[in-house]
């Protein structure tokens, strides 16, 4: 009789004991952004709601200033299980699934408003799944910018403009035959390296979204910024399948919700920051013109013609133009 009582009493506190670890979660999740950037202070309120909201049950320690590696490197740490979550962009997601592909072509959205109703809509969760297999699914996106042409000596008001020059882009193939296209000299290289080949004369320009003039004074040496908003690539968040296994049904739904008010944050908090760096880069001595976007998109038609036969993501790129 004794015997049990006392196997009970031990079931019991192994249940509760069990209870109590399934109950509390903690999340570590990575972005290589610094602390103070958007979507780290972005990810900082997902965080904080998803603790406020599962009454401390569910945790998420932030790991910024890319403390924890490269993007390709935290992706390669959440599939081995170092991690839990991590913010990338769709860019360094095309190894895992080729339908990423399509969110690094040029002129797929017509805009800023064009660029939330596609990735607010169904379109987005066909992407989301996408990587599943690999490990890991998508909670939210974010923006990380429409990317312009910056020059030193001229700025790009026309395709013909980009002739002679050098320009460093992306190392993806669609980014090296965009600039091809449209008449430039590709020159792929890392972003560390932009400040000192624009001042040495090794590129005469580059091309990414307004933050780049201040954020990394590419503003000092290249004095034209040319908004032809030719790309519009999104951002991530993404979760392990391991650690969504480990919440509960009612913590899936609040991390996904934070998620998206996460997103909805971003938005107002990139639209000042691009503000800002608007005003900070005019004092720098930048110059901002607006050129007609039509010619360029017209030289790149074709590029975006051959992969819409693309069987991996042509479907979806077709699903993104026809999106009004």
């Amino acid at each position: 009789m004794k015997f049990r009582i006392f196997a009970c009493a031990l079931s019991a506190a192994v249940a509760l004991t069990a209870g109590t670890a399934s109950a509390n979660v903690r999340l570590r999740l990575a972005n290589s952004l610094s602390d103070d950037h958007p979507t780290s202070q972005a990810l900082k309120s997902f965080a904080d709601e998803v603790a406020e909201r599962t009454d401390g049950e569910v945790t998420i320690r932030l790991f910024l200033n890319g403390v924890l590696g490269s993007e390709g490197e935290t992706l390669e740490q959440l599939k081995n299980g170092a991690l839990d979550m991590t913010r990338v962009s769709a860019g360094n997601l095309e190894n895992f699934d080729p339908i990423f592909k399509a969110f690094t072509l040029p002129y797929i959205f017509k805009g800023e408003d064009h660029f939330y109703r596609v990735m607010t809509g169904p379109i987005a969760d066909e992407v989301y799944e996408a990587t599943r297999d690999s490990g890991f699914t998508g909670l939210t996106f974010f923006d990380s910018g429409a990317r312009s042409f910056y020059t030193k000596s001229k700025p790009i008001e026309t395709p013909a403009d980009l002739q002679g020059q050098k320009i460093r882009v992306l190392n993806s193939n669609s980014s090296i035959r965009m600039v091809e296209m449209m008449g430039g000299t590709p020159t792929p290289m890392p972003y560390a390296e932009i400040y000192t080949g624009l001042q040495q004369g090794v590129i005469d320009g580059a091309e990414n979204n307004i933050t780049a003039l201040t954020i990394g004074r590419h503003g000092e040496v290249a004095k034209f910024y040319s908004q032809d908003e030719h790309l519009r690539i999104p951002d991530f968040l993404v979760i392990s399948n391991a650690a969504e296994e480990n919440l509960t049904d009612e913590q899936k739904v609040i991390v996904k919700e934070a998620a998206v008010h996460a997103t909805e944050a971003f938005r107002e908090i990139w639209a000042t920051a691009v503000a800002d760096a608007t005003t900070q880069a005019e004092a720098m001595g930048v110059t901002f013109v607006t050129p007609d976007q039509a010619p360029f998109r017209e030289k790149v038609n074709p590029l975006l013609d051959e992969y819409s036969e693309s069987p991996e993501f042509g479907t979806l790129l077709g699903q993104i133009l026809q999106t009004e």
